[in-house]
């Protein structure tokens, strides 16, 4: 108790008073009690926090659906013993292998506008160059691109994990009914994966929500010049280290910690009753 009391509750609670204060410039220098002023200012700003809001989700929910779909997809590939499963393994689960910076310092390589390969694999095709990272509006869908690329291999694992330990009768059954590949998976495979399903969600969305290495790694400060990969944790971060506005920054970031709460909360419902 005394180490989740240290480890979570403190910090959480430190926030917490930090927000209802003017707190500015240092952690050190004497701060006001304003109450929920910084609330009101956070929630009205339609500037940098809301389009952060918007952000944050957008990025969340792609990455999660394309991630789910990917994973699932290779998963089922992988269920299924075949020549050379163990290598195949090996390869799909490589890009778990390096962190997050590194990952997103290697593909803004790859897509840097003048030398980077992307481009010159387009140009062998007959595309001409494309901003990738560089464009305000290519720079969120990239950063999604790169995301899924690294934590697709985690779904994999989970629902790989999850499809081994189903009973092969269910299987058996419906395929002497006659049901078709389609049909099994459709009526039998997904509704008995359905709570591991939801593990994979739950995990992968929570971390999604928060992903905060990689946009910091390819955009840098303020998510970009026109704050295009701005979500609420870039956001947080360059109030409380660039501005050092430590008040407004403990706002943002106790809201986004609800909003965490929230997420959590209906899918752990929700697999409940899917356990029931």
């Amino acid at each position: 108790m005394a180490f989740v009391a240290v480890l979570i509750i403190f910090p959480v609670a430190w926030t917490g008073y930090l927000s209802l204060t003017d707190a500015e410039g240092s952690v050190r220098a004497e701060s006001e009690f304003i109450g929920f002023q910084n609330y009101l200012d956070v929630l009205t700003d339609t500037d940098r926090f809301w389009p952060a809001v918007w952000r944050t989700v957008l990025f969340t929910g792609v990455v999660l659906f394309f991630e789910v779909i990917l994973g699932m997809a290779i998963a089922l590939l992988l269920w299924r013993p075949f020549r050379g499963e163990k290598w195949v393994r090996v390869a799909i689960l490589l890009p778990l292998v390096a962190t997050p910076v590194a990952v997103g310092m290697m593909w803004r390589l790859i897509f840097d506008p003048n030398i980077g390969m992307a481009n010159q694999l387009l140009g062998w095709i007959g595309i001409g160059p494309q901003p990738w990272l560089a464009g305000q509006h290519s720079a969120l869908p990239t950063t999604m691109f790169i995301d899924i690329w690294q934590w697709t291999p985690m779904v994999v694992l989970i629902l790989l994990a999850g499809l081994t330990s189903l009973s092969d009768e269910p299987q058996e059954a419906a395929r002497i009914d006659g049901a078709s590949s389609w049909q099994r998976f459709r009526h039998v495979t997904l509704p008995l994966l359905m709570p591991t399903v939801i593990v994979a969600i739950l995990l992968r969305g929570i971390d999604a929500l928060k992903t905060f290495d990689i946009l910091y790694a390819t955009k840098g400060r303020g998510g970009g010049s026109f704050h295009e990969v701005e979500t609420l944790n870039v956001y947080a971060y360059g109030l409380s280290f660039d501005y050092n506005d430590y008040g407004v920054s403990s706002t943002v970031l106790i809201i986004f910690f609800l909003i965490i709460i929230g997420v959590m909360w209906a899918l752990t419902y929700r697999k409940k009753g899917l356990g029931r």
